[in-house]
């Protein structure tokens, strides 16, 4: 029995079975004493969760109009390279978590590759330091794009409809262009970032180079041409013909080393998911070449030894137990986890409960642990996103694909309308030399030639008695990890609903930088006081990182368990995370 400390912010919580919705989010989000439980949208049958709006309709459209969930996981990815152009993206890569309604699992690896020419020390200058800029700017900084492969093998598998049908809403937007809210200005209006980006400039500035406003229409001709060349040629239109060609020739014409080879070689990797078990909920997520499901698994079983439903929301022994779960875990992504094509990487080991008991063993209950070698603070940009989709069969796919940086490298090729990633800078370009996300990795992420760079990306989809009951993922560089966790701790522990878990406000530890970062809101002057105390440096992090979930069966999971046991098709409640200005859950 492990020892408690006494404290004034130790309160037992309410169950969510013996208090409603809003009850329960008062008593487990003390943080918002004055404000207004969040609400999820309802859906009969049928839910989508997008970073944007459109996307989201374009997704339910497609679920009405008799495609299946994985149709509709098409569509809005090529949807969200239009709307959504600082994260949504053909020019990037990403992962596809899927459980189809028959049982069967699988996993999507269309993550961008190193190109061909790439080298380990290529961002390194003649005394062995890293240049700044060099992996995060410009063409050199940019992975061989992988998502229209991924997508279009997702359709040709498990998909129903055509690969025409689902592109034309995408070509649609590009083409005739849709009128901009307050939202979208949001994401776009960065007129001098712009303007030091003259390709970037010439698509998201109006010709007198001012920037757009609410009301105006955003056109992409180039974007639409190019989606068009996709949708009449698939993946080979991408490829092996004049988008790839103008990709490399613009990466020669500055710098960069991507050739048509690195396009023509590109391959999707379809791996066994992560798979671990939770107070009696299974988890299925990200295998490497993510390390999202292992140090997501990794921390679930660190913290399953204590008992987090007995303690406040956000107490300083929740916080404590969170934040050392994390270090420990982070410790191990950072250093032994890489590509699986060039690596060993020990699941087996990481995921054994035997030595998750002794890193458990490890936590001094009242001091902080100790992360060695300083780094610097972890940067958050709009940067990658997130999307969760369950059809009327139970068909569930969660989908995180991302570009890296704001609008990834800053470039667009030629007359192509494709923002570029900058997916090079998650490799280790230097042992013990934090990357644009603060992560300090270690030898088995270094660059190689055609290796896929490690990530953080987590889509999450979680099982109770062979039914998928949730579906989750998250925005925010190396924070992804610690976003799902704490949605599954909020609403396994704490009984949260799914609107509350993702607007509650959040902690992350990440072991390096040593340092607790918090939410504004997120810890009580007291709660700080006494993790001070306890030797924690605490920042507060204001830059967002933004979920998207769904759950099956009701609004929070004793709900959904009782749901979808007994309904033959069981309610969806679908919530996009308000701290996104342009995301929406759509059901019916």
């Amino acid at each position: 029995m492990l020892k408690r400390r006494h404290s004034l912010t130790r309160m037992k919580l309410p169950r969510c079975a013996a208090a409603s919705i809003a009850l329960c989010w008062w008593a487990a989000a003390a943080w918002a004493d004055n404000s207004a439980p969040p609400d999820a949208v309802m859906g009969e049958h049928r839910m989508v969760v997008t970073a944007h709006r459109l996307a989201s309709e374009v997704g339910v459209d497609i679920l009405k109009r008799g495609g299946n969930a994985i149709d509709a996981a098409v569509a809005v990815g090529y949807a969200l390279a239009v709307v959504y152009p600082s994260a949504g993206n053909i020019g990037g890569g990403g992962f596809m978590t899927l459980r189809l309604a028959d049982g069967h699992e699988a996993f999507l690896d269309f993550r961008e590759r190193a190109p061909l020419a790439a080298t380990r020390d290529m961002y390194l200058d003649a005394s062995g330091a890293v240049v700044p800029g060099l992996s995060t700017d410009g063409y050199l900084s940019v992975g061989v794009p992988g998502t229209v492969k991924g997508l279009e093998a997702a359709r040709s598998k498990w998909g129903t409809m055509t690969r025409e049908a689902l592109l034309a809403p995408a070509i649609d937007l590009a083409e005739r262009g849709f009128v901009l809210t307050d939202a979208d200005i949001k994401i776009i209006d960065n007129g001098e970032y712009f303007r030091a980006h003259p390709n970037l400039a010439a698509q998201f500035l109006k010709s007198n180079g001012l920037p757009y406003g609410s009301g105006d229409r955003l056109i992409q001709k180039r974007l639409a041409a190019s989606l068009r060349l996709v949708a009449r040629r698939g993946a080979d239109g991408f490829y092996r013909g004049p988008i790839a060609q103008a990709i490399v020739a613009a990466s020669a014409a500055n710098h960069g080393i991507l050739s048509l080879a690195d396009f023509a070689r590109y391959r999707v990797r379809e791996l066994r998911p992560i798979s671990c078990t939770y107070r009696g909920y299974r988890v299925v997520s990200a295998p490497p070449p993510s390390a999202g499901g292992v140090t997501l698994c990794e921390s679930l079983h660190i913290l399953e030894g204590f008992p987090l439903g007995q303690l406040a929301f956000h107490s300083a022994e929740e916080v404590h137990d969170l934040a050392e779960a994390m270090r420990l875990a982070y410790a191990d992504r950072n250093d032994v986890l890489g590509d699986p094509d060039f690596v060993r990487n020990p699941i087996a080991h990481l995921l054994d409960p035997a030595y998750a008991a002794k890193l458990r063993a490890r936590i001094d209950r009242r001091h902080a642990g100790v992360s060695v070698v300083p780094a610097r603070t972890p940067h958050e940009g709009s940067n990658t996103t997130q999307y969760s989709i369950v059809d009327a069969a139970g068909n569930a796919v969660s989908v995180t694909y991302t570009l890296n940086g704001l609008f990834g490298a800053n470039v667009i090729a030629g007359n192509t309308g494709i923002v570029l990633n900058d997916e090079m800078d998650d490799f280790t370009a230097k042992v013990g030399t934090p990357n644009f996300f603060g992560l300090v990795q270690g030898e088995a992420n270094a660059i190689a030639p055609g290796k896929t760079p490690l990530s953080s990306m987590t889509p999450t989809i979680v099982v109770r008695d062979d039914r998928t009951v949730m579906v989750i993922g998250s925005h925010g560089g190396s924070r992804i990890i610690t976003v799902v966790l704490q949605m599954i701790v909020d609403t396994v522990d704490h009984g949260m609903s799914i609107a509350a878990s993702i607007a509650a406000p959040r902690i992350h530890h990440q072991w390096l930088p040593d340092i607790l970062f918090a939410e504004k809101g997120a810890l009580k002057p007291e709660v700080a006081a006494e993790l001070a105390t306890e030797g924690y440096k605490i920042k507060e992090l204001e830059a967002p990182s933004v979920a998207a979930g769904i759950l099956v069966g009701g609004a929070d999971l004793r709900a959904a368990n009782i749901g979808v046991a007994q309904e033959a098709h069981p309610r969806l409640f679908g919530f996009a995370d308000p701290r996104g200005p342009a995301g929406a859950a759509v059901g019916y």
